[in-house]
């Protein structure tokens, strides 16, 4: 599974959020996607508060790269 086309246009926390949720969608068990998909909702949860644009891209920076990580994760057990 590579990464979803468009990680390089996320900019933005709502996008990052939409960018995440579709791909979970992509991985391969109903409950490998929900733990995910919770995983992400309670990542936004706790850096909601966040205000500092710098640290914000930080974070997008970091959560895209975990996100490629996870999806070559599951298309190497396949």
């Amino acid at each position: 599974m590579a990464p979803l086309p468009g990680a390089e246009l996320v900019r933005r926390p709502l996008q990052l959020y939409r960018y995440l949720l579709r791909c979970c969608r992509q991985l391969p068990t109903k409950g490998v996607q929900e733990h995910y998909r919770h995983a992400v909702r309670q990542s936004f949860r706790v850096h909601s508060d966040e205000d500092n644009p710098e640290r914000i891209q930080q974070i997008i920076k970091r959560a895209i790269e975990d996100a490629d990580w996870i999806m070559n994760k599951y298309k190497k057990q396949n």
